[in-house]
């Protein structure tokens, strides 16, 4: 009996040190954080928002410059940012016991990450791609070739990787698998299924990748700020921290801002046209009605003695109060899934890569959903669905080959000399 009770006073003991150690992870009920949780009675506060500060500083002058440096160089920056969070998600489940009796199954997880990015990136680049290289005749062969099986190489990856994943299938550690398996998939439609929006919006100039970003970002600092100094009304349970003194002042902040920032933004030639190739020479183009002024007569608006009597007004602000509408009051629900995700597997934050911020994922949930936003109501109800020479020719250069292109235009070529327009 002495013997039994001895051997189980350690196996206690090491129980209470794993609970001690998992209870550190666990982010305090919310019934016991809804005082002592909020911003206000905080009393390590002051520091946290020095790091925070010292942190967002440095991100923020990053953006900028790579901003300065143009489309390619921020496409660039959504691979980073995408390979970092797939690595945060990635790490989420992982358990290193079971890890080890399966070598090489992380591999295999960066197998179908990247053949998802080929696959995603070559939809979305081919046409610029091609447009890039058709001054060199072998390239454009090359690239030609390259897209017109781009589907197939895709395929064919990821067959090959479900292969190996069916040939490293151990007994013991189905449940394991499977689960690492779906799991995999899931990140690769929540990393690739929404930040592919991103890059499609850069492409159609900055300007629709620029605005949404930021208003995120001022939406962020703006409820931070708000619920740091006035914050007592606790907003949502699944995020003790956040009040509704914090949203609201944070929602006036983002539409405000959005409709100045379109006007500053929509002035500039570079965040507005669009990259038709992947080079980085500097862009000029037709801004288009969106980024001419309108002028509006105040008169009948204002007292004789205001000094102005009409304002002028980019038509593209009018669509940027929907896009801080947006930011403000649907893109935080992003936030909220993100925290509600991280206390269903006990975790304060997906990493620790930003100090005061935790890691890049952390950073990324508002912005996915930002982000698909953004290119669905640009698609919606800014662009024109109309052909255009352009658009044609785009098509022409991708899907005919260099001997059809030639005998296109010998065609085009008779009937223009034959005066009979849309006759072939």
């Amino acid at each position: 009996m002495q013997k039994d009770t001895s051997t189980s006073a350690p196996s206690t003991t090491s129980g209470r040190i794993r609970h001690r150690k998992r209870s550190n992870e666990v982010i305090p009920e919310v019934s016991k954080a809804n005082g002592t949780q909020l911003l206000v009675n905080d009393k390590s506060k002051y520091k946290s928002m020095l790091i925070r500060a010292y942190s967002s500083v440095w991100m923020i002058g990053g953006f900028v410059l790579i901003i300065y440096m143009g489309h390619l160089y921020i496409t660039a920056m959504v691979v980073v940012i995408q390979i970092f969070m797939a690595r945060e998600l990635f790490n989420l489940l992982r358990r290193a016991h079971e890890d080890r009796q399966l070598p090489g199954f992380r591999l295999l997880n960066w197998h179908f990450f990247f053949t998802a990015m080929l696959f995603v990136y070559g939809r979305i680049l081919s046409q610029r791609l091609v447009n890039t290289v058709t001054s060199d005749m072998v390239l454009y062969r090359l690239v030609s070739s390259l897209i017109k099986y781009h589907t197939v190489i895709c395929y064919s990856l990821y067959i090959a990787g479900f292969m190996w994943f069916i040939l490293t299938l151990k007994k013991k550690m189905y449940k394991y698998q499977f689960g690492q398996y779906a799991w995999t998939h899931m990140i690769l439609i929540v990393v690739f299924g929404q930040s592919s929006f991103t890059v499609a919006s850069i492409f159609e100039g900055i300007f629709w990748f620029l605005l949404p970003a930021t208003l995120i970002v001022i939406n962020d600092i703006a409820a931070y700020i708000f619920g740091f100094f006035f914050g007592k009304t606790p907003l949502i349970k699944l995020s003790p921290k956040k009040t509704w003194e914090g949203f609201i002042g944070a929602s006036v902040t983002t539409i405000i801002s959005a409709f100045l920032l379109a006007d500053i933004m929509g002035h500039s030639q570079w965040l507005t046209c669009p990259r038709k190739d992947l080079s980085t020479g500097w862009l000029h183009c037709d801004p288009g009605p969106l980024f001419k002024p309108e002028s509006y007569s105040l008169l009948g608006w204002t007292p004789h003695w205001f000094p102005w009597k009409e304002v002028s007004i980019l038509p593209v602000q009018w669509h940027a109060l929907c896009l801080g509408l947006f930011a403000s009051i649907i893109a935080p629900f992003g936030g909220f899934f993100a925290s509600g995700f991280k206390r269903a597997f006990k975790i304060k934050d997906f990493g620790d890569s930003i100090p005061g911020h935790g890691g890049i994922t952390d950073r990324m949930d508002c912005q996915m959903v930002m982000a698909v936003f953004a290119y669905i109501y640009h698609q919606s109800f800014v662009v024109q669905h109309s052909l255009s020479v352009e658009m044609i020719l785009d098509q022409i250069l991708i899907n005919l080959s260099f001997n059809e292109q030639e005998a296109l235009y010998g065609r085009l070529g008779e009937i223009l000399q034959q005066g009979i327009p849309g006759k072939f």
